[in-house]
């Protein structure tokens, strides 16, 4: 007991560093760290990857002939969700002081070759975007299309007028940032953002007064510059106020030999919109009746299903059950052969089912997903995870999976007991529920990167990361999986409340295969979630912020339930058609719902994600849907074989055997 209680207390504990060393970075609360700035403090903006979502394939900002630093390009520090989702924040030569409104010149570039005017052209076509940050701010951009304003987050490489051949590059950028006058005199501010853990004291509050920006927006246009007057500037030097034209001749073309000028102005403009709220503006909630109309379509379904349940237990079951046990022996014996129904399978209906070891092993894995989940929902809808902190989210949702490991092995083992009355290859079934899921995630994730190392994308997983992963799984993961085993074999058996006979009984044979059922009731659990998908997905490919936490954990309780609810109907069906083989059936009753999640992931490939574009994009978007659907499967369908599994023993242990 010593030699594994040991390793428990150490993967517990450096679980828990992990944990909280992560989530340091995580938690974003109101009134968390930030930055004050005096008059005239620089500030640099940085660089993220360029996005489209014409091709999905992240590419690094200098890739294209841009402006550098003067100190060289440095990395940002990346969390683990960072380098997932393929973000690379880099420095930028965009130089800010605050309060101070200036144009500046940066550079020039050298005269274009073949491949930079191909690769510029690419880009601008592909409507690649530049993602700017200042202040962990994204730079906003909006637009009035159809007398609409629409905002956007990035701005785009280039300009393709309609039905033309020549392509136009962004080359001048009109910030503007807005700044809020802070008075640290009577406030505290505890800080859990980017920078780690902080209060700051009484006696700095004073030093915390100034300007914190709350807001930066961008304004870009294209300009052709008269090379040769413009080298003869140096990198931050004033220039004369710019207007940008609306004539095409005036625009910079991409052409080879071009000489293409960089050059930015900046306003800074004093704002009410408090520290706290500068987040507003980027996660305003649209559509928030089309929210409102998913739940109350998913309440629908449950008083629906409610119903159904409420009259199988009240009229059906109960009657029976109260008939069956006011008779005598003859009488009972008489009534077996006259009736039919789940009264009959009362000798088959715990018998082992096929594939045990893999049925353990996907509830084991279903349970370590919905957990994660769950969690990850929870502590986004207090607020904990916010956007503000990039790949936050994921890192956490990666995080408690590990964590979670224990939960994976404890259910998988215990549910092998049960279904084999010892614990005998309890290591080979905590070992698979340890391998299954996260085994189907890295073949997929593999197969997708190989694609994105031949196109040369930032969304590629480095070599060095595959190695950390592997560290991850290998050594937290399983070990933690192993010991919820073990705990799994200490745990009190579940005792089957009947007998099982030694000879099967005959299932009779129905007009209709039962699979058509079961793949039918995955539309229930379905019809609660997919209004909600659409945004997920949007959010997703579209570059949207997703930020209704508090309506996803809603919809996510009543998909908990319509599973329950779904299986249990289900399974009482097949038991009164004498179909004691009820096991895969009540998993897949509800997770039979992730089939028609990847469905409607082709549907919104084909309609909604109209323009993109290539084989490759579509590869990926597909890989990655097919690998959310896997998860949802093993989710709802834990879910609904947990609850069938309650319903049948309660059920059954309610009849009187002698």
């Amino acid at each position: 007991m010593g030699f594994v209680r040991k390793p428990l207390i150490c993967w517990v504990f450096v679980s828990m560093v992990v944990f909280a060393a992560q989530l340091s970075n995580g938690f974003y609360l109101p009134g968390s760290y930030m930055h004050t700035y005096v008059n005239g403090d620089k500030i640099y903006a940085k660089v993220n990857s360029l996005t489209s979502i014409e091709t999905e394939l992240p590419f690094s900002y200098y890739s294209l002939p841009y402006c550098k630093p003067l100190g060289g390009i440095k990395k940002s520090a990346e969390n683990l969700g960072e380098l997932l989702m393929g973000d690379q924040i880099d420095n930028s030569p965009y130089r800010f002081q605050m309060n101070v409104n200036e144009t500046i010149y940066l550079c020039t570039t050298t005269p274009l070759n073949e491949h930079e005017v191909k690769l510029l052209k690419q880009r601008t076509r592909d409507l690649y975007q530049v993602n700017m940050i200042l202040d962990n701010l994204p730079v906003m951009r909006f637009a009035v299309q159809n007398g609409v304003k629409i905002q956007w987050t990035g701005f785009p490489v280039g300009y393709t007028p309609p039905g033309s051949n020549d392509d136009y590059i962004i080359n001048h950028l009109k910030f503007t940032i807005l700044v809020h006058e802070y008075e640290g005199s009577n406030a505290e501010i505890i800080g859990t953002g980017e920078e780690g853990l902080g209060v700051i004291s009484e006696s700095e509050k004073k030093k915390a007064s100034g300007y914190e920006i709350v807001g930066f927006q961008v304004s870009p246009c294209s300009i052709k510059y008269d090379p040769d007057v413009m080298t003869k500037l140096h990198m931050y030097d004033n220039t004369n106020p710019i207007t940008c034209p609306s004539e095409l001749e005036k625009y910079q073309v991409i052409r080879e030999q071009e000489r293409i000028s960089f050059t930015y102005e900046v306003e800074f403009v004093k704002s009410d919109i408090r520290w706290p709220s500068r987040w507003d503006a980027y996660l305003k909630m649209e559509g928030s009746r089309v929210h409102w109309f998913s739940i109350m379509n998913s309440l629908m379904v449950i008083f629906f299903l409610a119903g159904i349940v409420f009259v199988i237990f009240l009229r059906t079951v109960r009657r029976d059950l109260t008939r069956y046990e006011e008779l005598d022996k003859e009488a009972q014996a008489q009534m077996n052969e006259e009736l039919s129904g789940w009264k009959l399978v009362v000798g088959d209906v715990f018998r082992e089912p096929n594939c045990s070891k893999l049925l353990c092993v996907m509830v084991g894995d279903g349970v370590q997903i919905l957990g994660m989940g769950g969690v990850t929902i929870v502590f986004a809808a207090l607020g904990f995870m916010s956007p503000a902190s990039r790949g936050m989210l994921l890192t956490g949702m990666i995080v408690l999976f590990l964590i979670l490991g224990i939960a994976a092995g404890y259910v998988s083992v215990r549910l092998w007991r049960t279904i084999k009355g010892t614990s005998e290859g309890w290591r080979s079934v905590s070992w698979s529920a340890a391998c299954f899921f996260p085994g189907i995630a890295f073949i997929i994730l593999t197969v997708l990167n190989f694609i994105l190392w031949g196109s040369s994308s930032t969304g590629a997983i480095p070599i060095s990361l595959y190695f950390e992963l592997f560290f991850l799984w290998f050594c937290i993961s399983v070990p933690l999986t192993m010991i919820g085993g073990f705990m799994g074999t200490r745990a009190e058996a579940i005792e089957y409340p009947v007998r099982t006979n030694q000879i099967p009984r005959e299932i009779p044979a129905r007009k209709y295969p039962s699979w058509l059922l079961v793949l039918g009731a995955g539309t229930l659990p379905f019809g609660t979630l997919f209004i909600e998908l659409f945004f997920i997905l949007s959010s997703i490919w579209l570059g949207r912020f997703y930020y209704v936490f508090g309506f996803l954990l809603v919809v996510l309780l009543l998909l908990v339930i319509v599973c329950a609810e779904v299986s249990v109907v289900l399974t009482y069906m097949h038991l009164c058609v004498e179909d004691w083989q009820w096991w895969w059936k009540a998993f897949f009753a509800s997770g039979s719902v992730s089939l028609y999640v990847f469905l409607y992931s082709i549907n919104y490939l084909v309609f909604d994600l109209q323009s993109l574009s290539g084989p490759v994009s579509a590869t990926l978007y597909l890989g990655y849907s097919l690998l959310m659907a896997v998860a949802i499967m093993l989710a709802t369908g834990t879910i609904g074989f947990l609850m069938s599994f309650y319903f049948v023993h309660y059920l059954f242990s309610s009849v009187k055997i002698d």
